[in-house]
């Protein structure tokens, strides 16, 4: 096609608010429908990859000023027209340049320079195969499994969104496997999302043992060529099932005939840095642009879903007891005011785990804290080791031996002696996952014991094997952090602790009682999922807190209904929606004095937005910058994105926007 009078919009990474504009390129062709179709052009005295994102006539004015693109890397566009409108969705949603959504959601081989046809001939030699058979039979389902469905297999056609509410071992994961078999048998692909890497191997397993078609993974512990083999085979539509965590949700998928986004409520699903994009919430807006159905899944649902189906716009499907002849586990507090403890273990607690150990069963302590000790304490002069580049304690790790921050990963060598008055005994305060998988090895020598978390699963396929020795019963007492929270299966863990959960409680995110909530719901979901009772034990200064009154006596949908009333009334999400600018800087001043002048210019501006702030954030600072933030509050969302669009503009113009760096998130998951 003639493509020399056209100027072609070329979206490129960087602090680029427009795709910029080019001329075509003077020594090759490009094919008839260019869009989404990488490109190699000049910027400034470097050549850059981009993408092309539009075109528009040509005028002589324009001619002289502009560059032409340098060549074509491939023959076709990498992302079909409903995932091109998906990331530029993406892109003005979140108020983030479209050059940094569209390489966010490439694999990083494909950020360079090799064609797509160079990686497809590596990869793809021997094509997978693509035949449909059954392997194992499908599980019998209760009448609530059978009515879910039923209702879903009424709705594999067409945009349809579904909260899949399940209690903690209900079975939710075998109506996807049938609900999947349906899709399979039409020649569709679907696309799993899971929060985490640790959740990848045991829903990989389900899968596998289920179908023999070929499954594409795609999650941040694989190398890039695993990462780019599983993308191209998504793309050729050779894998027709792809699990992944939060980048999947840009997975390529010709034939995707449907979405499951697992423990959607879990905070994983949320971009932290960058391109802070919430894969749940795109996968619902992909699944409206794909015209296919789409399900969440939860124990322990957002209040965002759970709102969503109080407006009908998310149909609700309920699963309220556990598959086959598992019940629910018994939930018990223990008042620490009124028992000693032994190394953070009260009486009762430890008697539990003797009296389960004796049956033979496997007993989970849930710690969320890993290391030794979080804090390291002089006592002649009161001094704390911290961390001199975030205002955080530095915690001590046993082995190796280290003294780190879990913020910004800087560690050194343990002191010796105080190095502000120079006193030898330096006490360990509290305890982490190290400390407490030491006593119940001196409690219970005879054991066999298993940490979890990410200290002890930092090698590659490492949270694989230790959850393989947990399925085979080779570990009688499991230590772990959230790790061990999240949807995993192990039928002979019959007593699950919950120690030190009153951190949570004195939090000043208004998010926090949901998490907790949704957190403690979750442990205590590890226990009796056999055919064993189960039973969980809190260890709390707080046992009057309302917050385990409700959760225990009634259940998580009615603590939810009680906190999502307290969030109306506060305006806060649900019902009203938030953006919050951060910024930060190596100089301590000059955040806040950027947030105000934002905050003075902002007020100038006619509409309902309520600006608050600006703060300092709560860790002020963290990995050697300042950080401080100013929040936006707004009753309706396109009040908050009118408002956003013309502020933005005017940021850098203001007199400390060159001495800072700053974002804007929307929907901010963490705001303090």
């Amino acid at each position: 096609m003639e493509h020399k009078k056209i100027i072609f919009q070329v979206a490129v990474p960087g602090p680029f608010s427009t795709p910029l504009d080019y001329l075509a390129p003077e020594d090759c062709t490009l094919p008839d429908n260019p869009l989404g179709l990488r490109v190699k052009v000049p910027l400034r005295k470097k050549q850059v990859i981009g993408v092309i994102t539009g075109e528009k006539p040509e005028s002589d004015s324009t001619r002289k000023k502009l560059k032409s693109i340098s060549y074509a890397l491939d023959d076709a566009p990498l992302h079909s027209p409903t995932l091109m409108k998906l990331l530029q969705w993406a892109s003005d949603y979140y108020h983030c340049p479209l050059g940094d959504v569209l390489a966010a959601s490439l694999p990083a081989a494909l950020r360079k320079d090799k064609t797509l046809l160079y990686y497809q001939n590596k990869f793809l030699k021997t094509p997978e195969k693509n035949i449909f058979t059954k392997q194992e039979e499908p599980l019998s389902l209760n009448s609530e499994q059978q009515k879910a469905l039923h209702i879903l297999l009424q709705h594999t056609e067409g945009f349809k969104p579904f909260l899949l509410y399940g209690v903690t071992g209900s079975g939710k994961t075998e109506i996807y496997l049938q609900m999947i078999d349906a899709l399979l048998k039409k020649q569709k692909q679907i696309l799993v999302l899971v929060p985490e890497i640790g959740l990848t191997p045991q829903t990989l397993l389900h899968f596998q043992e289920r179908f023999s078609v070929p499954i594409a993974v795609i999650h941040s512990g694989l190398s890039d060529n695993e990462k780019l083999k599983s993308w191209l085979l998504a793309k050729e539509g050779l894998a027709p099932i792809v699990i992944g965590t939060r980048s999947a949700i840009f997975t390529p998928l010709p034939k995707l005939g449907m979405i499951i986004v697992d423990e959607e409520h879990d905070l994983s699903f949320k971009q932290q840095d960058g391109f802070r994009y919430s894969a749940r919430d795109l996968s619902l807006v992909r699944a409206q642009f794909e015209n296919i159905p789409i399900i969440l899944g939860s124990a322990t649902p957002s209040f965002e879903s759970l709102h969503n189906t109080h407006l009908k716009q998310y149909h609700f499907l309920g699963l309220h007891q556990r598959a086959g002849n598992a019940s629910l586990p018994s939930i018990k507090l223990i008042d620490l005011k009124k028992q000693s403890l032994t190394a953070g273990l009260s009486k009762t607690l430890i008697d539990a785990i003797k009296k389960h150990l004796a049956q033979k069963n496997q007993v989970l302590l849930f710690l969320n804290r890993r290391g030794y000790a979080p804090s390291i304490l002089c006592p002649e002069c009161s001094f704390l080791a911290k961390c001199h580049r975030c205002d955080a304690r530095l915690t001590y790790h046993h082995t190796p031996a280290r003294l780190r921050c879990h913020h910004c990963h800087y560690e050194c060598k343990p002191y010796t002696h105080c190095p502000s008055c120079q006193h030898q005994n330096l006490i360990l305060l509290g305890q982490g996952t190290q400390k407490l998988e030491e006593t119940l090895k001196t409690l219970f020598p005879e054991e066999t014991l298993l940490r979890i978390d990410r200290d002890s699963t930092r090698k590659k396929n490492a949270i694989k094997g230790l959850l393989e020795k947990v399925q085979q019963g080779q570990g009688n007492i499991l230590v772990g952090t959230q790790m061990l929270a999240k949807g995993h299966h192990f039928p002979n863990v019959t007593l699950v602790a919950i120690l030190d959960i009153d951190v949570g409680l004195s939090s000043n995110d208004f998010r926090s009682t949901e998490r907790i909530a949704q957190l403690i719901t979750q442990v205590a979901g590890r226990s009796g999922r056999a055919c064993n009772p189960g039973e969980v034990l809190i260890q709390t200064h707080f046992p009057e807190h309302p917050i385990f009154n409700i959760l225990i006596s009634e259940g998580y949908l009615s603590f939810s209904k009680h906190a999502l009333n307290e969030r109306a009334s506060a305006k806060l999400p649900p019902y009203h929606f938030l953006a919050v600018l951060r910024a930060e800087s190596k100089n301590a001043s000059y955040p806040l004095a950027f947030l105000n002048d934002v905050a003075t210019f902002s007020k100038k501006i006619k509409s309902p937005i309520n600006v608050m702030g600006p703060i300092a954030a709560f860790m002020e600072k963290r990995a050697g910058y300042f950080r401080a933030q100013l929040a936006f509050q707004a009753a309706k969302r396109s009040q908050l994105h009118d408002f956003l669009n013309k502020i933005i503009p005017s940021l850098d113009g203001l007199t400390f926007s060159k001495r800072v760096r700053y974002i804007i998130e929307i929907d901010p998951q963490e705001v303090l």
